[in-house]
């Protein structure tokens, strides 16, 4: 799937499109990988009924990694990449009975440290019909 960003740093819900794609693919009793192949951006698991929850991590992971530092790396994304190797690469979520198995609040967020880009995201499934 893609995902297009607007700004630096944007923490996008996917959930929405990762269940019609478990959906669609048929499976009932499986896994559900999401992997984010880029060094400057990250996937997660976390609330998603208070978009208040994405802003104060944003905000947190900024005050621990700021976005001026004395990083060696050339490109002035050095914070990115800390940000998306703090937050990481990819989520195994459960699919129970055809649909992903979340708990009450969670969402999944592809993050974005590197921003405004079009991004990819993969994703897997493995299961049973």
């Amino acid at each position: 799937m893609t995902v297009s960003t607007q700004s630096s740093t944007e923490f996008v819900d996917i959930t929405a499109q990762l269940r019609d794609l478990v959906k669609e693919s048929g499976i009932t009793d499986g896994v559900c990988y999401v992997y984010v192949p880029h060094t400057t951006a990250a996937v997660t698991l976390n609330e998603s009924h208070d978009p208040t929850v994405a802003r104060d991590i944003d905000i947190s992971l900024s005050r621990l990694v700021p976005r001026i530092g004395d990083y060696l790396h050339r490109e002035s994304n050095s914070a990115a990449h800390i940000k998306a190797t703090l937050v990481g690469s990819s989520v195994t979520l459960f699919v129970d009975d055809g649909t992903l198995f979340l708990g009450r609040w969670q969402g999944v967020y592809f993050c974005e440290f590197d921003g405004p880009r079009i991004r990819k995201v993969k994703v897997r499934m493995a299961g049973l019909p």
